[in-house]
């Protein structure tokens, strides 16, 4: 969902401001002149990591609203308005959850999302395209998906995996970035080039392996909120709703939807490591395994 998108990409504009500015001050404790000093790396690998990932969780909602164009129901002037608060406020409630936000993006895709930094402080948005392609039961349905998220604290989940991950990302590039200008080109003191674009290098390697971690808690996380929403919306509408979205993606989707749609795209082989969302039919059978 778009969620996962603005998150990854606000938190790794962070992380590279939060980098770059650290280098500019020159605030780099963990260089020496006989190598690196492994506990002040680590603790600065750990407060560059998390610090990125809580500071992209704090203004996600802030974040969502700007680039998505949200306009916030703050007083219904429709009936499908009124609906959709409504909806929303009686799933939340049954969830156990604070009142979310609740807005609408204009865009023809069929899609929604919800995003926050706690259970009770959450936007849930959806798009014009969703309500107009999808009935009432099945967008009923959309919606407990995303309250299920809200409820499982998906968001705050993701942000501690992404701190973890960005943490031994830094770390790891730094050892590797030390390693070669030590051993392949025998600086013995300070640090070269060498250690700066190796360093580099072996972040962006090791931070596109380590998204495969991330995209599959994204994944098993969709598999959840199926169920959740399948819970509070009726585990016939949620599959209706999937099946629906089959229908309106049918083919292979764009690129674009494929990395921010609700459903996710179906590539095959090794790309299937980088998706978002377990492919529909997967999603539609793991439901109808479900007893009852």
């Amino acid at each position: 969902m778009k969620r996962i998108f603005l998150f990854l990409a606000t938190n790794l504009a962070i992380v590279l401001v939060l980098s770059i500015t650290m280098r500019l001050l020159g605030v780099e404790p963990y260089l020496t002149a006989n190598g690196l000093n492994l506990t002040s790396l680590l603790i600065f690998a750990a407060v560059m990591g998390f610090g990125g990932s809580l500071i992209s969780l704090a203004i996600s909602k802030w974040m969502a609203k700007k680039s998505m164009g949200v306009r916030v129901i703050d007083t219904p002037s429709s009936s499908t308005e009124l609906w959709l608060v409504d909806t929303v406020k009686r799933f939340a409630d049954d969830a156990g959850i604070g009142m979310p936000e609740v807005g609408i993006f204009d865009s023809p895709e069929v899609n929604a999302f919800a995003t926050g930094a706690s259970r009770n402080n959450a936007l849930v948005a959806v798009s014009s395209g969703l309500l107009n392609s999808m009935t009432r039961q099945e967008a009923e349905a959309v919606i407990g998906h995303e309250i299920a998220h809200v409820a499982n604290g998906d968001m705050v989940t993701l942000a501690l995996i992404q701190g973890v991950v960005n943490t031994f990302v830094m770390f790891l590039s730094r050892v590797i970035g030390h390693t070669v200008d030590r051993v392949v080109f025998k600086n013995e003191e300070g640090h070269g080039p060498a250690f700066f674009v190796t360093m580099i290098v072996a972040e962006l390697v090791l931070g596109i392996l380590a998204s495969i971690i991330v995209m599959w808690f994204s994944r098993q996380r969709e598999f959840r909120a199926d169920r959740g929403g399948a819970s509070l919306a009726g585990k016939g509408a949620m599959i209706a709703a999937l099946q629906r979205l089959q229908m309106v993606h049918a083919g292979p989707l764009p690129e674009k939807m494929a990395a921010f749609g609700i459903a996710g795209g179906s590539p095959g082989g090794w790309k299937r490591l980088f998706m978002t969302h377990p492919p529909l039919e997967e999603r539609i059978a793991a439901l109808q395994a479900i007893r009852g």
